[in-house]
């Protein structure tokens, strides 16, 4: 008996199916070459060789020599089938001995574990040697039950639909509240310009500076210290507080549970400690009956969580739209399979539908019109049209007849045909599709990982820099008062010189926690 080896090669550079064909061909005429088996998508030859006669790497400079790229894979242990199952009528430790013991035994079996608490079976096999199928098998003579884990095939972890609306709700609602803040906030400035100017024209004592201050319509005092537009810009920013800010909230906190400090924390931190001061300060002044109305915070936390929620929004947009195209895809693999026995001059003996994941490499697998491709193959039996359009995008149907090779997913037209399973499993061109897109989805692009790395120490940065400013304000404040009397706006000798202080070193380092949180859409 000759020996043979098996080698994996990879090859780039492969563009349609007339590259594969043409490499198979080139390569079975070589001699100490037993059969080569080329995977398009996962670019990716499977040689089994004579050593005696030819090495892997002389193999691989002969596809070169096709004009293809070609190195020799070393870990040769891509070509392992790996089979879940679920087994039953296990009892005791015996059982489970008895199974490894015999699947071990079986030729092609090259390592096999079984879980008595879970009724689970993990092997690994030589596609070579021998099939899921046969696996099964050896486990039911034992007298055992035994079927395949069910494959989750909905794909319903690439749905984004959920996420879509919680953050265009939350959106929505943000908005909703902020658009009538931030009118007041403009008018505000636009009348405080006016004010400055008539100031600046008509040299009026403060006096008479405060009383145009409060004649105008959201100065007014509902109460004494509580102004109109302070009251509104309170009343609007609650609900975006609590509805707009509610999935932030959630994710900050478990953020923070695991110890770590992500951007979510930022923006409830900002949003949270402008949205307390304010109401405290406007407790305060009413507590007080301040004649000067206290400046607050509340046009902040609307307007972040806007700018935030849409961010959120449109990535989640984003990501679903790659997703339901992989969604479709995955929805085009076939289930079943008809296999069919073949006797002596390709004549029907008898035909199983299996699941598709217990079709082995070699089997007949008969396909009807209309049916679609379980498994990649080739052509054995039969003439028909066979529409590739989802894999090669062409919309012609293309003619097959024996000897051609198939794909899995695209759909039989007209004729029957016997088909021999040449990629099962993982390996097929759609699964291997799937899998890059999936790939490609999980993967980050390193500067997304640079930014992601920079965000974990952005948020304790800026936390801390805030506090800084806070503390830095109370003591040059209590040092050097004039300071602070130069940049602290409203500022009326009603108040205590140290409250004066602390308002203004509080509003300083809030400041700085919310011009940070738009840092993070920069990020995001």
């Amino acid at each position: 008996t000759k020996t043979v080896s098996k080698c994996y090669v990879q090859v780039t550079g492969m563009t349609c199916a007339s590259c594969v064909a043409n490499i198979e061909r080139n390569l079975r005429r070589e001699d100490g070459i037993h059969s080569i088996l080329v995977a398009l998508m996962a670019g990716k030859a499977e040689v089994r060789y004579n050593p005696a006669v030819i090495h892997p790497s002389a193999i691989a400079e002969l596809i070169r020599e096709l004009g293809f790229g070609a190195t020799v894979m070393e870990n040769c242990g891509e070509g392992d089938g790996i089979l879940e199952l679920v087994v039953r009528g296990m009892t005791c430790a015996s059982c489970v001995h008895k199974i490894e013991s015999t699947l071990m035994k079986t030729n092609g079996v090259l390592y096999c574990s079984v879980a008595l608490a879970t009724n689970k079976a993990h092997i690994k096999y030589d596609p070579e040697v021998i099939g899921p199928r046969d696996v099964i098998q050896v486990i039911k003579d034992l007298g055992f039950t035994t079927s395949l884990v069910k494959k989750d095939r909905s794909a319903s972890h690439l749905d984004h639909k959920q996420e879509i609306r919680q953050w265009k709700r939350s959106f929505v609602v943000s908005l909703i509240f902020c658009i009538p803040v931030m009118g007041l906030m403009i008018y505000m400035m636009v009348m405080d310009s006016q004010l400055s100017d008539a100031h600046a024209h008509h040299n009026m004592s403060s006096e008479e500076m405060e009383a145009l201050h409060s004649s105008m319509v959201l100065e007014y005092q509902l109460l004494p210290g509580l102004s109109v537009m302070n009251f509104l810009s309170f009343l609007l920013c609650v609900p975006v507080q609590i509805f707009g800010g509610w999935h932030f909230y959630i994710q900050a906190y478990k953020a923070l549970k695991h110890k770590t400090a992500n951007m979510d924390v930022l923006i409830v931190l900002a949003t949270s400690i402008a949205f307390a001061y304010s109401f405290v300060i406007l407790l305060v002044a009413m507590a007080e009956k301040a004649k000067v109305n206290p400046v607050t915070f509340f046009d902040t936390p609307p307007m972040l969580f806007v700018f935030i929620s849409l961010g959120r929004w449109l990535e989640h947009v984003a990501k679903g739209k790659t997703s339901e195209a992989l969604a479709r895809l995955i929805s085009l693999q076939a289930t079943e399979a008809t296999i069919v026995a073949l006797g002596p001059g390709n004549v029907l003996l008898s035909e199983e539908q299996v699941d598709v994941e217990l079709v082995q490499r070699g089997d007949v697998v008969k396909v009807i019109p209309g049916g679609k491709f379980p498994v990649d193959g080739r052509v054995i039996e039969g003439h028909s049209m066979v529409d590739e359009s989802l894999i090669t995008g062409e919309a012609m149907p293309v003619t097959k007849k024996p000897g051609n090779s198939v794909i899995a997913g695209s759909i039989n037209q007209n004729g029957s045909l016997l088909i021999s399973a040449t990629h099962v499993g993982a390996d097929t061109t759609l699964s291997q599709i799937v899998k890059l897109v999936e790939e490609a989805q999980t993967s980050k692009a390193p500067i997304q990982q640079f930014a992601d790395k920079l965000s974990g120490y952005f948020v304790p940065c800026i936390v801390a820099v805030s506090v800084v400013t806070l503390f830095a304000w109370i003591i040059i404040g209590f040092v050097d008062f004039e300071i602070v009397e130069k940049y602290f706006m409203g500022y009326n000798k009603s108040i205590s010189a140290a409250e004066v202080i602390i308002r203004f070193a509080f509003q300083a380092s809030i400041t700085v926690l919310c011009i940070a949180c738009p840092c993070s859409l920069g990020l995001a």
